[in-house]
């Protein structure tokens, strides 16, 4: 055995080639003359005789060490980006590196710790290669340089072992006592696990590192074999891959595995498991370098369970409730079923508000718990959607059924009060259920069908469940399409506007029209205002469109006092309707004026309809814009006068000028004879209205008969389909014509 800086298996001298200079590094012979500049080739090369340096039996200065692991460097990173790839150069550099003197017990851990770390970082290949595909190459090289190293430290060991047979036996035995010590103290001292096991799975030998994962050298006593440690959760086709290594089809393969320990528990490592084969290629032994990663799984399992669940329930979460609803939608079986219940806490804002988020957080919990309780098979799965929402999962064949049996679980389970600190808390919740077919819809369709579904049962109520109606829904979803469509509407020009004639009862002439806006829709034709009004309302942009109605009437209105269609020379009147939205507007008043202004239209001419309904209970604050509007001249009419159950003496307050009467009150009159009771209302309605110097104009006049009661009992003005239907505003201008003729 030769002592540590003898020298004695050093860098084998140089010889001269050409004008060139050639040196050996063990069985490697180098060309300096071909040594490429390559910065980082060098700067792997100083970190690898830095790390090694100190554990090798080399004579040489560190920077001489370094120039001697130049080309091993080189070999080994052209053997990375080799096409096809070929491991064997990594073999001859193990070898190189035994006869370089890096022999010490450290030295084998060190010198693979570093080709690691850093190989594929200083000396990538030429051609971009796959990170995974890198590591694989640089695993292998690794294993080759590790079988190498370990067989040239063998014949290491035989050559000293011959040499020392010549010699006296008492000298011999003591330096195979060294040389085996020496190797033993590489294989051993190993921070990775590594094991040797023949082609048959018998483990032959493993280091320290292996035995302490398995719980100590007791569990290695007994012959072990690599198919003890087949656990269930191992991937599928992880034996496929070990068959194909053993019977020589492949060469590596590494995985992330569990092992079953003696104690019952598992342990998870990276395993890289490498044929070793014979100098004739014919497989020998399987080398397996093993990583315990068990703490590093456990804390990966800890971060999965944490985002697949509810932090303040413990239930699971959105993700993990989208996981089983897409398995249970994917299913294949033509029997499988679903059922989703979508339930959202009524009221629940008000305990947040008046207890405190402390107090509602708590009660989700106890909600939580409880809700928890009504499932009853592994089938069944509840989870927090978030704020106060929850959702269920059911699937498998009965799922239809058993969605509504779990609705009807978690209401029973709500009804009891719950108590937190001291008080009584009632909770009501309400549910949508859909349930379907696997494959037949998706989970985007099945969540806005359980919404909607629970939305109609809180609009019931509240405090029970709905089953989805596919009716129901595509109402809802229309409504929604058509709220989106709505500003785009606006801006496209898709709003147009017609006139229904206002004709006064004494004489049959037309006395002016209400401008009625409707919405020419790309997909759905035209839509009257009951169609999109509300939306409009809803949404805000009730207050532009409106204010576009108003222009457009207005402009109308000038053109047709420019065009002479007024009875008498007078000017017609437009009559405009407003919502409460624009009654509640501050820059209403300011608006109407400009509009009148830019139309060049007097104030007389235009009529602002509000609703009955809007003008109960206002106090003087709302009714201030009227009243202005009023005292420039607008006409201000009570639009729907008799459903609103007000007051009568209250209209002395209001600043109106017309009440239009609501069309329920004259429908008795349609036919001769008329109802004695309509008659009677309306002719109360006319005398109060006209002793309030109030004009009254009816709505829905749809016969003759029905036109002269109304003229008889006194009405001023009627519109109706009697005169005629809503139309363009050319159509006004002839009716004119022809009551001027």
């Amino acid at each position: 055995m030769t002592s540590a800086h003898s020298g004695t298996r050093g860098v084998r001298g140089t010889t001269t080639r050409g004008e060139g200079t050639t040196r050996r590094v063990g069985a490697i012979e180098v060309d300096d003359r071909d040594d490429p500049d390559d910065g980082r080739l060098q700067r792997f090369a100083a970190i690898w005789s830095r790390a090694i340096y100190p554990a090798t039996a080399t004579s040489l200065p560190l920077h001489e060490f370094e120039r001697t692991l130049e080309p091993l460097a080189r070999r080994l990173s052209e053997a990375l980006r080799s096409q096809p790839f070929d491991p064997r150069p990594a073999h001859e550099v193990g070898a190189a590196l035994v006869q370089a003197h890096c022999t010490e017990p450290d030295a084998l851990p060190l010198i693979l710790g570093v080709v690691d770390a850093y190989l594929v970082l200083y000396c990538p290949p030429d051609r971009p290669q796959g990170s995974e595909e890198s590591r694989a190459r640089c695993t292998r090289l690794q294993h080759a340089l590790a079988a190498g190293f370990v067989r040239e430290l063998r014949d290491r060991t035989r050559h000293e072992q011959e040499e020392l047979a010549r010699a006296a036996r008492t000298e011999a035995e003591q330096a195979l006592h060294a040389s085996e010590a020496k190797f033993q103290a590489v294989f051993e001292g190993a921070a990775i696990g590594v094991g040797i096991a023949d082609l048959d799975g018998r483990v032959l030998v493993v280091n320290d590192a292996v035995a302490r994962m398995f719980g100590g050298r007791e569990y290695f006593q007994r012959s072990r074999n690599v198919l003890d440690w087949v656990h269930p959760e191992d991937a599928p086709g992880v034996m496929d891959l070990y068959w194909e290594l053993v019977s020589g089809e492949r060469d590596h393969f590494r995985i992330v595995k569990p092992h079953p320990h003696p104690d019952g528990s598992v342990i998870w490592t990276n395993l890289s498991v490498s044929l070793l084969r014979d100098s004739s290629g014919k497989p020998q032994y399987q080398l397996a370098l093993m990583e315990d990663i068990t703490e590093q799984r456990l804390l990966e399992q800890r971060l999965h369970y944490e985002a697949t669940h509810d932090a303040l329930t413990g239930l699971p979460n959105r993700t993990l409730f989208f996981e089983h609803l897409d398995r249970a939608l994917a299913a294949d079986a033509e029997s499988e079923r679903f059922g989703v219940c979508y339930l959202d806490m009524d009221g629940f804002k008000a305990v947040n508000d008046s207890l405190g988020h402390a107090v509602g957080d708590r009660l989700l919990q106890a909600v939580a718990e409880r809700l928890q309780a009504c499932v009853t098979s592994p089938s069944e799965l509840i989870a927090r959607a978030g704020g106060d929402e929850f959702v269920a999962l059911a699937a498998g064949p009965t799922a239809q059924a058993d969605a509504i049996a779990l609705a009807r679980r978690m209401l029973a389970m709500l009804a009891e009060p719950f108590t937190l600190d001291e008080r009584e808390l009632l909770v009501r919740a309400s549910i949508g259920v859909v349930d379907g077919r696997a494959g037949e819809i998706g989970r985007a369709e099945v969540m806005r069908s359980a919404d909607i579904t629970m939305y109609r049962a809180k609009a019931a109520g509240g405090n029970r469940f709905e089953l989805a109606d596919p009716d129901s829904n595509a109402r809802v979803i229309a409504r929604h399409s058509l709220t989106n469509r709505l500003p785009s509407a606006l801006e496209n020009h898709e709003f147009f506007i017609e006139y229904q004639p206002l004709v006064r009862l004494s004489d049959g002439t037309v006395r002016g029209a209400e401008a009625l806006v409707r919405w020419l829709h790309p997909v759905h034709g035209v839509l009257g205002p009951d169609q999109f009004i509300p939306l409009a309302e809803s949404t805000g942009l009730i207050v532009p469109l409106g204010h576009w109605v108003l222009e457009e009437a207005a402009r109308q209105a000038r053109a047709w006092s420019d065009a002479g269609c007024g009875a008498d020379g007078g000017q017609l009147r437009v009559n405009v309707n407003l919502s409460p939205c624009q009654l509640r507007h501050p820059t209403l008043v300011a608006d109407t004026v400009a509009v009148l202004e830019d139309a060049g239209l007097c104030p007389a001419a235009l009529c602002l309809e509000v609703t009955e309904n809007d003008l109960i209970g206002a106090d003087e604050d709302a009714l201030r814009p009227l009243r202005e509007l009023a005292d420039l001249g607008v006409d201000i009419a009570l639009d729907d006068f008799g459903t609103g159950y007000s007051n009568l003496s209250y209209l002395r307050r209001l600043p109106v000028s017309t009440l239009k009467l609501d069309r329920s009150f004259t429908r008795g009159m349609q036919h001769a004879p008329a109802d004695p009771v309509d008659v009677k209302i309306v002719e109360g309605i006319v005398s109060l209205a006209h002793t309030l110097d109030l004009a009254v104009t009816v709505e829905g006049v749809e016969t003759g008969v029905q036109a002269e009661h109304l003229r008889l009992l006194g009405c001023d003005t009627a519109q109706g389909w009697y005169y005629a239907r809503p139309g363009p505003p050319e159509r006004l201008h002839t009716l004119v014509l022809a009551d001027a003729s």
